[in-house]
């Protein structure tokens, strides 16, 4: 007797996914998806069909925006950290995968921030390419005419975050003796220099895209680009949206965000063939052969590159 095919860990990793958002997220409200535009026929066809393919097909009541939100973010903070810690042969490295905000169910690890005040107002200062956003928070606080002009563009809160912690000297010598007291003494990975947990990948986590949502996603990633200083990390946006054409408002465009990852995208595509929606679907194709558009699972081996 032939022994038992194991099965890809990201695959149940993926159905693990999609079972904990049907439990805490997605719901099937008077038979519009909590997903779908309850106002435009297409996207509830669509949503209708991708609950079909994920196995969701028990009523109940649609969460508020916030709340559902929230949830989203968990399941993808739990389904990144599942998955792409286990590359480590692949991207070796301290990781951890962090939602930003409210309380996760399994907070995990906790990054210390380099100083108390203003980690809330300065999230993502927490990490070494942002460091200096903390100051400038000080000053625009004690300055309202330096914060008038300078606005809201150093305020990024990404919902889910990969870093990287940084790396002991012993770590470093492991094999040989690489460094030393007198050399390397700027290099951001090395711990006793002093620096803060390195940032790897900012995820935008949108539950559903509306215009407003588009335009929020990309100004986000392009402040991540303009404020940083040092390495740019994975700017990403993972979403559940069934519409292709509000898809493409975030995943075409010039290149501010690496790419779209879509929670069920092979069910997205078997969906709209199946519907005949023949502009949909070559939507789809023009995002997906452009590399603009991947599914979830894509997401952890794009972050171990």
């Amino acid at each position: 007797m032939s022994a038992e095919v194991a099965e890809a860990l990201f695959r149940s990793a993926r159905r693990d996914y999609h079972a904990n958002l049907a439990e805490k997220v997605l719901r099937l409200d008077k038979g519009v998806p909590s997903i779908a535009d309850a106002g435009n026929k297409a996207s509830k066809d669509i949503a209708v069909g991708i609950f079909g393919r994920i196995g969701l097909t028990s009523p109940g009541e649609k969460l508020k925006g916030q709340t559902a939100g929230n949830e989203f973010e968990i399941s993808t903070a739990e389904f990144v950290r599942e998955t792409f810690t286990k590359l480590s042969h692949l991207r070796p490295g301290n990781w951890v995968v962090q939602k930003i905000g409210a309380k996760e169910r399994d907070s995990g690890t906790k990054a210390n921030p380099p100083e108390k005040d203003f980690k809330k107002l300065v999230k993502i200062a927490q990490f070494e390419q942002y460091t200096h956003l903390i100051a400038i928070a000080k000053a625009a606080s004690e300055n309202p005419e330096l914060a008038a002009s300078l606005g809201a563009d150093y305020l990024i809160k990404p919902d889910v975050v990969v870093f990287r912690r940084l790396v002991s000297d012993n770590d470093i010598n492991y094999t040989d003796l690489l460094i030393d007291d007198g050399v390397a003494l700027l290099s951001s990975l090395r711990e006793s220099n002093g620096g803060a947990p390195l940032l790897h990948a900012s995820i935008s986590c949108k539950l559903t895209i509306r215009s407003d949502r588009s335009q929020n996603s990309r100004s986000e990633a392009l402040n991540l680009i303009r404020n940083r200083r040092g390495k740019l990390p994975h700017v990403i946006v993972v979403t559940a949206e069934p519409l292709p054409s509000r898809l493409a408002s975030v995943a075409l465009g010039s290149g501010d965000i690496d790419c779209v990852y879509h929670f069920a995208l092979p069910e997205l595509q078997a969906t709209v063939k199946e519907l005949g929606l023949g502009d949909s679907e070559e939507s789809l194709n023009i995002m997906i052969n452009g590399k603009r558009l991947k599914d979830i699972a894509d997401l952890p081996l794009d972050l171990a590159v």
